[in-house]
């Protein structure tokens, strides 16, 4: 799977780090960019998908980043950020070539769920099927197999497994993992990770537990290499 690459321009660190670090977890690409012109130079080399563009910036702002990147014609999704809640400023920055807008302050679920749909969209060829080894995750039929074998998943093992798939080779704590696949609301207890593990690793005939592994005191590690 072609792993789908977000730049974020903002000059507020905070801000910008925030969502980094959310945007990672969630298996994206990402990297930064401070300025306008920082944006347009790292826009270049970085070719992103989608770009979340600030758009109260010293020197260039973001409308005007917005202007020069679309004049370039590559495919290409920006979703404006910005503190102003003013229909103007949101027209023009869907004149500018913007397509969708967001007003801070914004909640990190609803941003994800606008970028899911621009994606969607505008690459429909990325982001639906996901390649670990032998599985294979198709997220639009919300299918999973094991080489050709297509395994019957409850829903809450497809969002772990997609999870898991998403950050092959990285160690994930059970407290991430019941945020992530559980949600934030979720006040049971961080055994029931074990438990859909140990279900998982039945159904991906992974008795030796050489696919999911477990790192003693950190957590689970999808190892296909």
């Amino acid at each position: 799977m072609e792993k789908i690459k977000v730049l974020i321009v903002d000059d507020e660190q905070t801000i910008t780090q925030f969502l980094m670090l959310g945007l990672q977890n969630e298996g994206y690409i990402v990297e930064s960019a401070a300025d306008g012109m920082q944006a347009i130079a790292k826009a270049e080399k970085f070719e992103p998908h989608l770009i979340i563009l600030d758009v109260m910036m010293p020197g260039m702002d973001g409308f005007e980043v917005c202007r020069m990147l679309k004049k370039k014609g590559r495919k290409l999704s920006i979703i404006m950020l910005t503190a102003r809640d003013q229909v103007d400023d949101r027209i023009r920055g869907l004149n500018d070539g913007a397509d969708d807008y967001l007003v801070k302050p914004f909640s990190f679920e609803e941003l994800l769920a606008r970028m899911q749909a621009r994606l969607r969209n505008q690459f429909p060829e990325v982001g639906d099927s996901l390649q670990a080894g032998p599985l294979r995750i198709d997220d639009r039929r919300k299918e999973t197999y094991l080489e050709e074998e297509v395994l019957k998943l409850s829903p809450t093992e497809y969002e772990l497994l997609k999870y898991l798939v998403m950050n092959q080779d990285i160690v994930l704590s059970k407290a991430l993992i019941l945020d992530k696949v559980w949600g934030y609301s979720f006040n049971g207890e961080e055994n029931i990770v074990e438990v859909y593990i140990r279900s998982l690793r039945e159904k991906l005939h992974d008795k030796d537990r050489k696919l999911i592994r477990t790192i003693r005191g950190a957590g689970y590690r999808l190892d296909v290499r």
